[in-house]
């Protein structure tokens, strides 16, 4: 077990209304009131944002996060959304790289680097997802792929400001599908991502950076996905999307690290 606080996010997605989250959290909140062994993060839609900030933010144990941003400070960028926009409905945390957006919406690694440098200046944490598609690990290319997601989105990235950065990495193949890597798939390839994160930042940033692992995650295989030395957390889809599911996927992580 490392000493690295385990951090289990929800992402909603585009799911779950204003009205929804209100029920959503009556009940999730009343089981996390207080803080836990681990970080718990619901990220909701823009539009749902300002409705679970009333709820998340006089409460000690969440927090809250957006599921993507702009890295302009505001413009006539028509549909976007910018840090002061975030930061005014008290959000802590920042998706940003999900593969959902490099894949549909077509973002490249330039572009989350952009990102990823606003939301820290905003004084807000990024959570970077980073993952391959199966044809690019039955190709042998899961190392040059995430190495290269890694460095690109990461560039220019001081040592210091990883302190702030979470990493959650997402083979494609498992988002969604109900196919999960398994335990080992998931240790071996987090451990790989660590070891590049030492190639870029040291062994010390590396062995303090927290790396989730997200992908078809759900309560019947939190606690031995959890338990391997390289998976401080999750980011969690399909199974977030009902609040007792969730929890007991954030019970796992703090079960854990008891």
């Amino acid at each position: 077990m490392s000493n690295r606080k385990s951090i289990i996010a929800a992402n909603w997605k585009m799911n779950i209304t204003p009205s929804e989250a209100e029920s959503y959290l009556s009940s999730f909140l009343q089981t996390f009131s207080e803080p836990t062994a681990v970080d718990i993060v619901l990220g909701a839609s823009f539009v749902t944002l300002a409705k679970a900030s009333k709820h998340i933010t006089p409460n000690a144990a969440v927090d809250l996060a957006a599921q993507n941003m702009h890295p302009e400070a505001n413009g006539a960028f028509t549909g976007e959304t910018n840090a002061a926009m975030l930061k005014e409905v008290n959000c802590d945390y920042v998706i940003l790289g999900h593969s959902e957006r490099r894949s549909l919406f077509g973002e490249t690694d330039d572009f989350i680097n952009q990102k990823v440098h606003a939301v820290l200046n905003a004084g807000m944490k990024p959570i970077l997802c980073i993952g391959e598609s199966l044809d690019e690990r039955e190709g042998g290319q899961l190392e040059s792929v995430l190495s290269g997601q890694l460095k690109g989105s990461l560039a220019n990235v001081t040592a210091d400001q990883m302190a702030d950065i979470v990493i959650a990495y997402e083979p494609v193949w498992a988002i969604g599908t109900g196919v999960t890597a398994t335990p080992e798939q998931a240790q071996d390839t987090q451990a790989y991502v660590r070891s590049v994160l030492a190639e870029i930042f040291g062994d010390e940033v590396a062995g303090a950076t927290r790396i989730q692992y997200g992908g078809s995650v759900k309560p019947g295989n939190a606690a031995d996905l959890i338990s391997r030395e390289d998976i401080d957390g999750f980011l969690v889809g399909g199974a977030a999307l009902d609040p007792d599911s969730f929890a007991q996927i954030v019970q796992a992580g703090i079960d854990d690290a008891a």
